[in-house]
């Protein structure tokens, strides 16, 4: 099942405190990009981050769920009203994300 893009709007919409917050449509599902790094996405309509120390510590309860078949496991966001807790949980794991790898000229 494929992402709405209504979910994805909502979503955008909540992490409007964040500046450069971006996404990319793949295969019916949405990555999404802080300042350039992924930090999660939106899959089956679920908002789902990666799993980092602050993810972890931010949101203790979180389930752990798999995107799509095959990929590794990444935590659920419910708390998806509270605009503090998503500004902090992404600020915080930009911090230990990786940068993005350095596309290879073809």
């Amino acid at each position: 099942m494929a992402s709405s893009q209504e979910y994805l709007d909502f979503i955008i919409g909540q992490l409007d405190t964040l500046d450069n917050v971006s996404f990319r449509k793949m295969m019916g599902e949405y990555i999404l990009y802080f300042r350039g790094k992924i930090f999660g996405g939106i899959y089956d309509d679920r908002f789902l981050v990666k799993i980092t120390k602050a993810s972890r510590r931010l949101m203790l309860e979180a389930i752990e769920e798999l995107p799509y078949d095959g990929a590794k496991p990444m935590l659920l966001v419910e708390n998806v009203d509270n605009k503090e807790l998503l500004y902090q949980l992404i600020t915080e794991m930009y911090e230990e994300l990786p940068m993005p790898k350095a596309k290879k000229k073809k």
